[in-house]
């Protein structure tokens, strides 16, 4: 069985795969660490695993990882399923590689775009011949709500709308209008703009704002929150494999 162990700036996630079938998730915040972890040891016999990691870890984490696992540790020398033609890859995030990772895996000689939808809002695009190019990384929504804060003197702090409301006749209004209808405009955008390229193009959303988003894009898409966790377990399978 697999390990997945996907640290973030916020949240850790891990995930155990038998193949390519996911059998359980979790998420928590690194309070839960050793628990989590020392209870996956316990309930699965863990062949493989691999660490993906935008957050840090301290000397004794990374010592309990080593112990119980010992991870492939995904950075810009890890094998990879695609064709890097980044210009710079050692910046390259370690996140947006599982997700090119996971679009060659899932959807084989087709172009894909990935947009991860969280903390920021990327974009990733590759082509039918598995190779990678690049592309673009936005504010996501959160980020969007607290600059607006952060960088006024008058404007209250918001949240994410159940509903866009259809005209800013207050000031909450007009900023919900402003930050939600502003990213799913950009998001359509960037999509005209790769289709204008590419007549076929498969779209997939995932990242912590799916779900909003997926309503609101008027676009065909594949919404998949696990897009991540299922993209670093076809880079673990094709290291093992090597």
């Amino acid at each position: 069985m697999n390990l997945i162990i996907d640290i973030g700036n916020t949240k850790i996630k891990t995930a155990v795969f038998k193949g390519n079938n996911l059998l359980e998730k979790n998420s928590f915040s690194k309070t839960d660490f050793f628990s989590i972890l020392e209870n996956i040891s316990k309930k699965y016999n863990i062949e493989h695993s691999i660490l993906s990691s935008v957050g840090k870890l301290n000397e004794k984490e990374l010592d309990l990882l080593q112990n119980l696992f010992d991870p492939i540790v995904l950075d810009h020398s890890t094998k990879l399923p695609f064709i890097n033609n980044y210009a710079t890859p050692k910046t390259l995030g370690v996140d947006r590689i599982a997700l090119v990772a996971a679009a060659v895996n899932i959807f084989p000689n087709e172009n894909v775009m990935i947009i991860d939808a969280g903390s920021c809002v990327t974009f990733d695009f590759v082509n039918k011949n598995k190779e990678y190019f690049g592309g673009a990384i936005s504010p996501g929504i959160e980020m969007r709500y607290k600059a607006i804060y952060t960088f006024t003197a008058n404007l209250p702090k918001l949240t994410i709308s159940e509903k866009i409301p259809k005209v800013g006749n207050t000031t909450k209004n007009a900023i919900q209008l402003g930050v939600e209808n502003g990213i799913i405009q950009e998001i359509e955008g960037v999509i005209s703009q790769y289709k204008a390229k590419y007549s076929k193009l498969t779209i997939v959303l995932t990242g912590g704002d799916t779900i909003f988003l997926a309503k609101n894009i008027k676009s065909t898409i594949f919404a998949n929150p696990n897009f991540l966790l299922e993209g670093l377990n076809s880079i673990l399978i094709h290291n093992i494999d090597e």
